[in-house]
Order: structure tokens, then sequence, then C-alpha cells
């Protein structure tokens, strides 16, 4: 569930919906919370480990993210744009 947005960015060089960013970060948050209560289950200070596991995953989601759509969609618009034919004819 994580992987939709990221996948589709880094192998298919498209855009991800916003439904894949939402399923992804949904799944993100509710497993790193998970793992965040279940380390510390039964201690006091187990709600804190879960908003931090919580903000710490989406922080990391949402940087991966970032970095592909960096990295990946600028290069694919340069190199449309470049072989673009211009819009209006030459004035002779």
């Amino acid at each position: 569930m994580i992987l939709p947005g990221l996948v589709s960015v880094a192998f298919y060089r498209r855009r991800p919906t916003a439904g894949q960013i939402a399923l992804g970060l949904a799944f993100t948050a509710a497993l790193s919370g998970a793992l965040g209560y279940w380390q510390d289950a039964g201690r006091s200070f187990v709600w804190d480990n879960v908003v931090l596991a919580i903000v710490g995953g989406v922080v990391l989601y949402v940087a991966i993210l970032a970095y592909l759509v960096y990295v990946y969609l600028p290069k694919r618009a340069r190199a449309a744009g470049a072989g673009a034919p211009p819009s209006s004819p030459p004035a002779s």
C-alpha cells in the first residue's frame, strides 16, 4: 500500500494520482503508528512513541516522493519541450 505513488514515479515516470498519494500516506501512518505502539505497549509513554512514529513515517514518505518527483519528472518535461515544434510559423 505504501508503494503505488512511489512506483508510478520511479518506474512509470508519471505523476502519482491524489488517490495513490492518499493511500500511501494512510498506510504509512497506520503502519508507523502500529509499530510505535507495539514497540512500547504497556508503558506510560507509548502514545508519545505512536505520534513520533506517525510523524516520522509521513515525513519520510513525503521526502521520498518529493525526491523522486524532483529527479524523474523534470527530465521528462525538459526532454519533451526540447523536441517540440514552435507554436507559430516563423515570419517571412
